[in-house]
């Protein structure tokens, strides 16, 4: 079957079948920035009102009050500068003069100041018994990528560089204060109906959530043992019935998955998000009026009364004392970290742990365990024109990846950063709702114990539940979505170069410009610049497996443009029908068929400049923008987080861009 007729078949069947004084200043609906043409070129169902991080605040502000200065003192800095963020008054800033500070313990900001160093690269935050560095040895197969050193090899205190937010542990949703909404919660839609709104404020950040609603479902054609997934109608579990290797449940029987006791669902559906919950989002509410709470964005997706929707508050760990009134509200909002370099972290490097309208701005993070920036619990956080690099473990099982969004995480920015040389560039886990990932520079993500492998570049997968993430201006050698731990929904990418090739790397299996995994359902590709001119021999545009709808993966050159509904852990499996069927790709031009390409779902049309915003962004200074133009000639000008590395210079801005 082709997959024209496939597409068909399938839609057919488918016919059938925190404290007070931290408060974001104007708790009020957000009124959409992005330009009215994002709302048309795609489904509703498909497009959020992407204003992400401090869009609808108006930017990251520029505080210029200095509280105190700091200098290294040659031994242990961290209670000089514990005590100065402590002491600090509100909006005002703790300056760090140049040179190498010397960390023992986790700096901790749960108030709305600013850390801010001389420079990246001039103020240096170390942690000197935390993870180690490279050799000096470069790893075979590549072009100056060093060799890592095993964790497991010397002793390391696990804990990170700097955490935003009330505390490390304990901040998490409090599910014995959940609400049930008693309608559904329609996408678009800025307000909810609960049955009870009582001690709701204007002002609080909670989270929405609904339960998957899974079953044992048909696999793809050639799935091992014919086993039965896990699956509800947005939500697929990487679980299965026979248990599979790599699954994330112990056991399973016909009731379904669990992993020592029947009836008990696997630990792994509470990793990242409350059990069976994974699709969710965090608001903030901008009134309560009887039962009826108005959130200040719309709503991503619908949330069903069918599943259980519910509204939930946050709460602080009960023997710390509470961070706020009730013990609500716990977000730390209007934090600042900026300009400064974070050395040895090993739990990761910088962590937002329940935070509101805060931000890293032109930071460097290298030399880590974990992830170098993790975002958890939190709204509307930015990460911005910062260098991510040279992760210490690149090495599957978590411990480095270069950015993480997790535990309901919503309306993120993610724009102008360079992020190379780590395992995953990037993961949402159950997270994201709302978020962008924006001309940033993605490449080199390999694993350390298969590096001809290609790795993830730019992506919001590796846990179920991540939706409605854009993925605007990007270069990476590739755009994939994994179903390492179930998959994600909704994801567009808009305006991105992707190479399909490693800069820096010996690519020897996996080479695609655009893979998703099983799962991968409603996505959209509009726009894109696929693969490199004069690089392409012996490539193939459509994996071969996707039109004959049987495993043929990789047999169709050395590499693919598309490659869709793939199982990297099963490749006797055929495509899964409904990433085929679902997908909108139309007005993306690849170097291997040198055409502009409308296929699936959308036709020829002019395309916006931007998806999020409505005029060029300052930091290109005088580069043009857009900068990736499939219609135009060229198809490519200049991403200045790219030239800003080639040029060796990580925090220089565009010329013309303002510092």
């Amino acid at each position: 079957m082709n997959r024209t007729a496939l597409r068909a078949a399938f839609l057919a069947a488918l016919a059938i079948s925190r404290p007070a004084g931290c408060r974001a200043e104007a708790a009020q609906p957000a009124t959409s920035l992005q330009p009215a043409s994002a709302v048309t070129l795609l489904p509703a169902d498909r497009v959020a009102v992407w204003t992400p991080g401090l869009m609808s605040a108006g930017g990251i502000p520029n505080r210029t009050t200095i509280y105190r200065t700091l200098s290294p003192s040659g031994a242990d800095d961290t209670a000089a500068i514990q005590a100065a963020l402590y002491a600090a008054p509100i909006g005002q800033v703790v300056m760090l003069g140049p040179g190498t500070f010397i960390l023992s313990e986790p700096l901790l900001i749960n108030r709305p100041v600013t850390l801010r160093g001389s420079g990246a690269g001039t103020t240096r935050l170390v942690k000197p018994n935390g993870a180690r560095a490279r050799t000096s040895a470069v790893l075979a197969g590549t072009r100056g990528i060093l060799t890592p050193v095993d964790p497991s090899s010397y002793a390391y205190d696990p804990k990170p560089v700097i955490i935003v937010g009330p505390s490390r542990w304990n901040n998490g949703p409090d599910s014995t204060a959940s609400r049930s909404l008693v309608a559904d919660g329609s996408q678009g839609a800025t307000s909810i109906t609960l049955a009870n709104a009582a001690q709701l404020r204007a002002g609080d950040i909670v989270l929405l959530d609904e339960v998957s609603g899974a079953s044992w479902q048909a696999t793809p054609s050639g799935f091992p043992s014919n086993a039965k997934v896990w699956q509800g109608d947005r939500v697929a579990w990487n679980m299965h019935n026979p248990v599979q290797p790599g699954d994330d449940n112990g056991a399973a029987n016909a009731s379904g998955p669990h992993d020592q006791t029947p009836g008990v669902l696997p630990k792994s559906m509470s990793w990242f998000a409350r059990v069976d919950r994974a699709t969710s989002e965090i608001k903030e509410i901008a009134s309560v009026s009887g039962a009826t709470v108005t959130f200040t964005s719309p709503l991503t997706i619908s949330y069903r009364s069918s599943h259980d929707a519910q509204l939930t508050p946050y709460s602080t760990d009960p023997n710390s004392g509470g961070h706020a009134a009730n013990n609500r509200d716990i977000h730390v909002a209007h934090v600042g970290v900026e300009h400064l370099s974070i050395i040895g972290g090993a739990d990761g490097a910088l962590r937002f742990e329940t935070a509101a309208y805060s931000w890293a701005k032109g930071i460097e993070v290298t030399q880590w365990l974990g992830e170098g920036v993790a975002i958890n619990n939190s709204f509307r956080v930015e990460l911005r024109d910062s260098y991510i690099h040279a992760g210490s473990w690149p090495q599957p099982g978590g411990a480095g990846y270069a950015l993480s969004l997790a535990w309901g995480s919503s309306e993120v920015l993610i724009e102008n950063n360079i992020l190379v040389d780590v395992c995953k560039t990037m993961v949402f886990r159950s997270s994201g709702a709302g978020s962008v990932v924006g001309y940033n520079y993605a490449d080199d993500s390999f694993d350390f114990d298969n590096p001809g492998w290609v790795e993830v570049g730019i992506n919001a997968s590796h846990m179920a539940g991540s939706h409605h993430v854009l993925f605007e201006g990007n270069l990476s050698h590739n755009a994939d979505s994994d179903f390492t731990h179930g998959n994600a929904i909704y994801l567009t990418f808009f305006r991105n170069h992707l190479t399909g090739q490693r800069q820096r790397f010996v690519d020897r299996s996996g080479l695609r410009t655009i893979g998703l995994a099983y799962g991968s359902w409603w996505d959209s590709f509009v726009g894109n610049v696929l693969g490199q001119s004069g690089r392409m021999r012996g490539w193939s545009y459509d994996d071969p497996s996707m039109a004959a709808n049987t495993a043929r993966w990789g047999q169709g050159g050395s590499g693919n443009i598309w490659m869709l509904g793939y199982d990297p852990e099963r490749w006797t499996m055929g495509p899964d029908p409904k990433t085929l069927a679902t997908l909108i790709r139309g007005g993306n031009f690849d170097y291997l068929t040198n055409t502009v390409v409308w296929t699936e779902g959308l036709q020829a049309r002019p395309l916006p400049a931007s998806l999020y915003l409505t005029a060029k962004p300052a930091f290109f200074g005088d580069f043009s923008w857009p900068w990736v133009d499939p219609v135009g000639d060229p198809k490519l000008h200049t991403l200045p987080a790219k030239a800003r590395l080639d040029a060796g210079t990580p925090f220089a801005p565009a010329p013309g861009a303002a510092r």
